[in-house]
């Protein structure tokens, strides 16, 4: 008696053997995958450590300004640490820069540091790392189009509210920024009042937080006229914030 193979047994038959076929490849590109895994080592976490010290440490203090830029005061401001040759940060906020993006040129021309104050000064506490993400991006794209190949070495967050935000700004190339001391310069007390604030609050190391933009901040740029002849006659140097 002769056995009649059908065609779809036949193929019933031959189809593990393609499978097996198309798997071998899949299979050895992932052991592959795996393998460069197991040899570049786990993933390395980004230090979002808040930085409130200068670099070099010691007798040194770090001069930063929120809120710009202003057409008024950030022009004075910038008048004044060059009369006095010092170097400062100047911490944008993202909707000024585009208001008024030849202070950012300037800025830089000058020799001083960008940090990224976010677009429009939100309070980011409660944000996921996603928003917060793309308003840093957002910020960093409108500095940089003020001012191409910008470095923008810093981010300090609004209201000092940090969230997620160190995390996101860290794994930017971005170092997170806090302050040892704040002058309270936000709310203006006088300017004899912030000179006093300044010389008895400074320690050796410690970045100052002040403001340029935001208000009406004349009293800021008088105080800070004042108080660096001061410093430095106290054997003060003014540095940069640390970046880790």
């Amino acid at each position: 008696m002769t056995t009649t193979t059908s065609t779809t047994g036949r193929a019933a038959r031959s189809r593990p053997r393609r499978l097996r076929r198309l798997a071998a490849p899949l299979l050895l590109a992932a052991g592959l995958c795996l393998s460069a895994l197991a040899t570049a080592g786990p993933v390395q976490a980004v230090d979002s450590t808040v930085i409130t010290s200068t670099q070099n440490g010691g007798r040194t203090v770090s001069f930063t300004f929120d809120d710009g830029p202003d057409p008024t005061h950030t022009p004075r401001m910038l008048e004044v640490l060059r009369r006095h040759g010092v170097k400062a940060t100047f911490c944008l906020w993202g909707d000024h820069v585009r208001q008024y993006p030849h202070l950012v040129r300037q800025i830089t021309a000058e020799g001083h540091r960008l940090c990224n104050h976010s677009m429009a000064h939100q309070d980011m506490g409660g944000w996921s790392q996603q928003q917060i993400r793309q308003n840093l991006e957002q910020t960093n794209n409108a500095i940089r189009q003020a001012a191409p190949g910008a470095q923008i070495t810093y981010f300090r967050a609004p209201y000092g509210s940090w969230g997620q935000s160190p995390q996101v700004a860290a794994s930017m190339g971005m170092q997170p920024l806090g302050w040892r001391m704040d002058i309270g310069d936000w709310q203006p007390p006088g300017t004899g009042e912030l000179v006093r604030r300044i010389m008895q609050g400074v320690t050796p190391g410690a970045v100052v937080l002040m403001h340029d933009g935001g208000g009406d901040r004349s009293q800021t740029v008088a105080a800070v006229d004042q108080t660096i002849p001061q410093l430095k006659a106290q054997g003060y140097t003014f540095g940069q914030p640390a970046v880790r």
